[in-house]
């Protein structure tokens, strides 16, 4: 086999079996899912041919119990809207291109009040069928009937044949933004050691910005294992881990954050010095006390992930991180003794020297918070409040019109 078939090969099993994922689970429930409710639908006899039932159940079967539950609540909400909405055009007009054009505007203007999200255009859709039959009272029932069946099953499939939870995952991101970041730390400690120039600060603080990536990405799988805890049986294994990765992720998020603007503090100090002197803007024993507090900081970052994964080790771990950031507080006062005597020869460098010691503390404050033990257990928000709360909005401008005409009249 090529090298390239090979490195498809394993790109291919890396995507497959990656961890916390079992293959090709989604694709069996999802089938087991449309074969049910069309079995389920032919036996309640919703239609001769009733193939709106597989079909929602496909649509709603998701990775999560969550997703599932609210995928089905929003394409029922969707469907039993384009149907309510179709029947009461129907019962005073036909179906006209005018009258089509209202149903459809109508529809999307409902679906967007109810926040319908991906299954917005479902509201026209499900109008459209049922108008196109004149509003037949059977008609749209069957659709409604089927679709019910078909979101019932999808929900029940995923209740029975319980989806994975992804707190594992979610704790190996963020032991992989520990890392990363605790690596670009040590890089940036070597590189103020071995010499300092415009360039290297430059380079530094591009590669530093590249950490969002690595950010971005433990916060999309932390929210994917949120969800996955969402109506999920086994949430109890969850209830615990997630607001301690959820501290661990903030934490590092703003260490991120300091990290990048600490980056651009010693880039923004080779420009206030003439070009040819930016290599000799920090002397060398200034140079190697800021290496060593960036290095304590690297150590301390390096125990967090130990701290948010909940083994047994974790107190030992937050131990740890508090004996290095104390030692990254000892050193960050040598160099502000350092930094001081240099600015008596100049004033003007003060400020500059300010916003590095800024930086040093609010690293040494974020990553003390990351592996600070969570207040209160993790409890998952209400599936559909967003539609709860669009729906009391539209409940309130009604009432309020009807006080109005009342008034008036």
């Amino acid at each position: 086999m090529s090298s390239r078939g090979s490195g498809v090969a394993d790109q291919m099993r890396a995507t497959l079996f990656r961890r916390g994922r079992r293959p090709g689970l989604r694709t069996a429930k999802t089938t087991l899912a449309a074969v049910l409710s069309f079995i389920l639908a032919q036996h309640l006899g919703t239609s001769p041919a009733p193939v709106l039932a597989p079909l929602t159940a496909l649509l709603v079967v998701q990775l999560t119990m969550y997703e599932t539950v609210a995928s089905g609540l929003q394409r029922v909400a969707s469907v039993v809207a384009g149907v309510l909405i179709a029947v009461g055009v129907a019962s005073y007009v036909g179906l006209t291109w005018w009258s089509l054009g209202a149903v459809v505007a109508a529809s999307l203007i409902i679906g967007r009040l109810l926040r319908l999200g991906a299954h917005l255009l479902e509201v026209p859709i499900s109008a459209m069928l049922v108008l196109a039959v004149g509003g037949a009272e059977g008609a749209a029932l069957d659709r409604v009937y089927e679709t019910l069946i078909g979101a019932g099953v999808g929900v029940a499939v995923n209740v029975v044949i319980a989806a994975p939870l992804y707190v594992q995952p979610a704790s190996d991101a963020l032991g992989e933004l520990a890392e990363r970041m605790a690596a670009f730390l040590k890089q940036l400690a070597d590189q103020l050691d071995a010499g300092w120039s415009r360039e290297s600060a430059d380079r530094m603080l591009n590669e530093a910005r590249r950490l969002g990536d690595d950010v971005a990405h433990a916060d999309r799988t932390l929210a994917r294992a949120q969800d996955s805890a969402r109506f999920n049986p086994r949430i109890a294994q969850a209830r615990e881990a997630l607001p301690r990765l959820r501290t661990g992720l903030t934490g590092l998020e703003h260490t991120y954050v300091t990290i990048r603007n600490l980056c651009r503090s010693l880039l923004d100090r080779t420009y206030f010095v003439p070009s040819e002197q930016a290599e000799t803007v920090y002397d060398a024993q200034v140079r190697s006390v800021l290496a060593q507090v960036l290095q304590a900081a690297a150590d301390a970052i390096g125990h967090v992930s130990v701290v948010t994964s909940g083994t047994e080790a974790q107190d030992a771990a937050r131990t740890e991180v508090d004996r290095r950031l104390c030692e990254l507080h000892r050193r960050r006062d040598r160099l502000a003794e350092l930094l001081h005597e240099e600015s008596r020869a100049d004033r003007a460098v003060w400020q500059q020297h300010g916003a590095l010691l800024t930086d040093l503390d609010r690293m040494r404050i974020e990553v003390e918070a990351a592996v600070r033990p969570p207040e209160q257990a993790w409890r998952p928000p209400p599936v559909i409040e967003g539609q709860r709360r669009a729906l009391r909005r539209i409940l309130a401008a009604v009432r309020q019109r009807a006080e109005r005409r009342r008034r008036r009249s």
